[in-house]
């Protein structure tokens, strides 16, 4: 009986599959869709990727499929975008088409189509245009953000003299720096390192932003219908993402209760006297929900990226002396001991300039874009993408490239340098992806990652616990994050 049952069983399962892979090809047929591997049921291609390191499959599929081909994540169908040309053209030649936000329901289960990062249309342009607008007006890329980023310079050497050049994990210090920035934005405040409630956010934004590569969460985004009704991760994932929202709802209110709008402070209370003047507007996108959502989506955005791009940088230059030589050397020079780190300074620190770029080309910190999708049925190239089919641009496919950076594997400041000694811009760096939905705080980090590094290597050398030779620099986990290993090091003062 169980021999019968098992042979029933194993029918079925191959009758549905030859249904499916009918179904699918007959489907496929004069669409003009890109090429790709053929899905199984259920799975799509996912037996075609290693879950070790997901870009390299990419960029091994693109070897036999082209630039741009489609894959099934599940039975969510997704077209790659590999290369710096395809990605180039589909994001700024063709923008407007792919200015879509792809299925990310993991957190957008959550977040239910509001806030900045996981919204379309009309929400995501009004939400967008608002948070630059305000941004620019209280001084991004201007005097007043970068004296606030100087401050917490300042404030995170001094938290690194408490270490007394004993070994330590940098990883939650250099965390602190970029939220309080995010913090200083939104709410006008800055939170000692050791506050209760600041560790308490630190603590849901770090275990999050680590969490979204486990493989429950990973299933989630899959298979949400099925998943969502199961315990596991993803559960605690969504009750951290809303206690987010809840500390920043708390902050709202208090601004609420002090908010003059003739005399705005900072992002909050600008969202909030935008509400004020909507307020007669039944269809307005200025309500809580929004702004709390766009509030934990800076968080987001502009805290553990940050962190982990200092923490990597820190590990490279332990592992490469001679370049963390020729930096202390530099700034010796040009800047000195006892003047602070200022954004002037970049053009006259060309190699400093030139190491903050390698660390975020060789790192790939996000390899692949949030996913987009394409809002209307799309010709692009020779293919027709369908309305609402998710894309993803493999961003490490053009800070990898071996023609634009030779020996892309190699962690090489020259690669952003000219033959003088001058610092080299390039057109595949694109660490912040590009075009339309480029990320909004790009300028900011840029900013936090020059006068951090400079600032800690001004007054700290960096002492490794073992041989550089010794030290691992890839990333332990590569997925839709590049995770770095763990380490301590001493900051020995200079």
């Amino acid at each position: 009986m169980e021999l019968l049952e098992i042979t029933t069983l194993a029918l079925t399962i191959c009758v549905i599959s030859l249904v499916f892979l009918f179904m699918w090809k007959e489907s496929h047929k004069g669409r003009g869709l890109p090429p790709g591997p053929t899905p199984l049921p259920i799975i799509g291609n996912l037996m075609q990727l290693n879950f070790k390191d997901i870009p390299a499959s990419f960029s091994k599929l693109a070897k036999e499929y082209g630039p741009v081909y489609m894959l099934y994540f599940g039975s969510q169908p997704t077209v790659v975008l590999h290369g710096y040309e395809v990605i180039k053209e589909a994001l700024i030649d063709q923008g407007d088409e792919f200015l879509g936000r792809g299925p990310f329901p993991i957190i957008t289960d959550v977040q239910k189509g509001h806030g900045i990062l996981f919204s379309n249309g009309e929400t995501w342009k009004q939400m967008r245009r608002f948070s630059l607008m305000t941004l620019r007006n209280f001084g991004m890329g201007k005097r007043s953000i970068e004296e606030r980023v100087q401050e917490e310079a300042r404030c995170l050497v001094e938290e690194l003299r408490k270490t007394e050049a004993q070994p330590v994990d940098p990883t939650f210090i250099l965390n602190c720096a970029p939220c309080n920035i995010i913090c200083s934005i939104l709410f006008n405040e800055r939170f000692h390192y050791d506050n209760e409630m600041f560790l308490s956010l630190m603590d849901l934004l770090g275990e999050n932003f680590r969490n979204v590569n486990s493989p429950w969460n990973q299933m989630y985004n899959l298979w949400p219908g099925l998943i969502r009704h199961l315990p596991g991760e993803h559960r605690t994932f969504s009750k951290r993402l809303h206690d987010v929202k809840y500390f920043i709802l708390k902050k709202v209110k208090e601004h609420q209760e002090s908010l003059d709008p003739s005399n705005p402070q900072d992002y909050t209370d600008c969202f909030l006297s935008k509400m004020e003047q909507e307020k007669h507007n039944p269809v307005s996108e200025f309500n809580l929900e929004n702004l709390v959502t766009c509030g934990s989506n800076l968080f987001a955005a502009g805290t553990e990226t940050t962190g982990i791009t200092l923490k990597f940088g820190l590990l490279l230059l332990m592992k490469h002396p001679e370049v963390k030589a020729k930096v202390h050397e530099e700034i010796d020079r040009v800047i000195g001991r006892n003047q602070s780190p200022c954004m002037k300074d970049k053009t006259r620190l060309p190699y400093t300039e030139a190491v903050v770029h390698e660390i975020q080309r060789y790192i790939t910190l996000l390899p692949s874009d949030i996913p987009h999708a394409v809002i209307r049925d799309t010709k692009f190239r020779q293919y027709v993408i369908p309305k609402g089919t998710a894309v993803l641009p493999l961003l490490s496919s053009a800070l990898l490239d071996c023609k634009e950076f030779p020996n892309p594997e190699k962690f090489d400041p020259g690669h952003f340098l000219d033959k003088d000694g001058r610092f080299k811009k390039s057109e595949y760096f694109m660490p912040f992806s590009i075009g339309k939905r480029a990320c909004l705080g790009e300028s900011l980090a840029r900013m936090e990652l020059f006068l951090f590094f400079t600032t800690i290597l001004q007054n700290f050398s960096l002492k490794p616990l073992v041989e550089p030779e010794e030290l691992e620099t890839k990333p332990i986990a590569s997925g839709f994050i590049n995770i770095p290993p763990s380490f301590k090091l001493c900051f020995i003062p200079r």
